[in-house]
This record gives structure tokens, C-alpha cells and sequence, in this order.
């Protein structure tokens, strides 16, 4: 029986926590809507005022209603009196009675309503000031959540491991990584190119003095050498000898 209740309070427990867990993530929504609860009840006691103040107004109206007609009766016991008829009189004063008793009712209603107007009319003041102060609080907390979603992604998105600069990282790592592979792959093949390739044969041709290229550079330097040797033997003929006729 033990273990049932324990099992029993384990649910409860598990519940309030539920509980407090989804008040918690919606308690911005939550003060919001009992903003508008509060404003709803506000206005509902603006009509009860309304009412009250209605009621106010026409229990002014019955007490004056009522005076004059105490003072009609009073008149009229006052004639009775001054015509000698003093049943009369005494009847009408009777009315007068009731009148007055029926005035002193609606003055106490009266004032009753006066104050409840005056109690109602703080009541709604104060409700009404302290909505504003709930709705500007309201918008503060909103501002603060934006502010902290945006910086809860500005971190994810620079400190996160599953960030997207991270990921925007990894992949330039990558596109890095492809290019170097690339040039090592383009390097490779020119180095066995020059290793095992036509290249390489060339190479060895030329090293051997086979070839078109072989003795090109020495074809070059015989023709230079052949022009600067014609230069030189026509600077050492004399000039009378250059210029005289028919001489051979």
C-alpha cells in the first residue's frame, strides 16, 4: 500500500514538474493574456459603475419627487387645517408620514450609491494604472526575450559545434583541401612526366648531343664568332688603300 501511494506522489510530483515546466516556457503568454483578462474585468466594472451611477441618478430624482410631494401634502394639511377639517388633516399628514419615511429610504439608498460611485470610480483608477504598467512591463519582456533569442543565435551561430560558421568553416576546410589535392595531383604529373615522358627522353637526347638542339648553341657561337672575325680584317686594310683606283 506503501509503494502505491509513493507511486501516486511520484505522479503528482511528475505532473506539478510538467507543469511548471510548460508555465515556464509560456510565461510571457501567460502574463499577456492575463493582461487582457485584467482589462476585461476592468471594463466589466465600468459597466457596473455605469449602473451604479445610473441608480445614483435616479434616487436623486425619487428624493426630489418625494419633497415635493411632502411639501404638496404639508400644503394641503395646512388648508384642512385653516378650513376647520381636522380628520382631514390628520389623514393627510399620515401621508405625509409615509411620505416621509419612503424619503428617508431613498436618501439612504442615495448615499449608499454615492459611495459605492466614489469607491468604483478608485477601483477602476487604480486597476487602469496598474494595467499600463503591466502592458509597458509586457513589453519590455518581450523585448528582452528578442534580444536574447538573438544573442542565443548570434553564439550558436559563431560558438555552436553544429553552427553554421562552423559548418561554413568545414567547408572551406574542404574546398581547401580539394584545391591542395589538385595542385599536388598537377605537380605529380608534370614530375613524372619529366621522369618517364616524352619530356624525360628529350632531356636525354639533348644530354647526349642527339638531336635538332644539340649543337645549335654552337652553330650560333661559329656565326658570331665567323661575323666578328669579317669585322675585324676590314679595320685593319688602310684607308688610302680602300680608296685608290684600280688597285687589286
Amino acid at each position: 500500500m506503501s509503494v502505491l501511494k509513493k507511486l501516486v506522489t511520484l505522479m503528482r510530483g511528475s505532473v506539478r514538474e510538467i507543469g511548471e515546466s510548460v508555465v515556464d516556457a509560456n510565461a510571457t503568454r501567460i502574463y499577456e493574456q492575463e493582461i487582457v483578462d485584467a482589462k476585461h474585468n476592468v471594463a466589466q466594472a465600468r459597466g457596473d459603475l455605469t449602473g451604479v451611477m445610473a441608480k445614483e441618478m435616479q434616487s436623486a430624482r425619487e428624493i426630489e419627487r418625494l419633497r415635493g410631494e411632502v411639501a404638496r401634502y404639508e400644503g394641503l394639511a395646512l388648508e384642512a387645517l385653516n378650513k376647520q377639517q381636522e380628520g382631514l388633516a390628520e389623514e393627510v399628514a399620515g401621508r405625509v408620514a409615509e411620505l416621509e419615511k419612503e424619503l428617508d429610504e431613498q436618501t439612504r439608498s442615495h448615499a449608499t450609491y454615492a459611495v459605492q460611485v466614489v469607491r468604483l470610480k478608485e477601483l477602476i483608477k487604480g486597476a487602469e494604472a496598474k494595467i499600463r504598467e503591466h502592458e509597458r512591463q509586457i513589453v519590455m519582456a518581450k523585448t528582452t526575450e528578442s534580444v536574447y533569442r538573438a544573442t542565443r543565435s548570434i553564439a550558436d551561430s559563431i560558438d555552436g559545434t553544429g553552427s553554421k560558421l562552423v559548418s561554413a568553416k568545414e567547408s572551406l576546410e574542404r574546398i581547401r583541401q580539394r584545391h591542395e589535392d589538385l595542385a599536388d595531383r598537377m605537380t605529380a604529373a608534370e614530375q613524372l612526366e619529366n621522369e618517364v615522358g616524352s619530356k624525360a627522353l628529350e632531356a636525354k637526347l639533348a644530354a647526349a648531343g642527339i638531336g635538332e638542339g644539340a649543337d645549335r648553341r654552337a652553330a650560333i657561337m661559329a656565326r658570331i664568332r665567323s661575323r666578328q672575325a669579317g669585322s675585324t680584317a676590314g679595320a685593319d686594310v688602310p684607308p688610302a688603300a680602300q680608296g685608290e683606283p684600280g688597285s687589286a
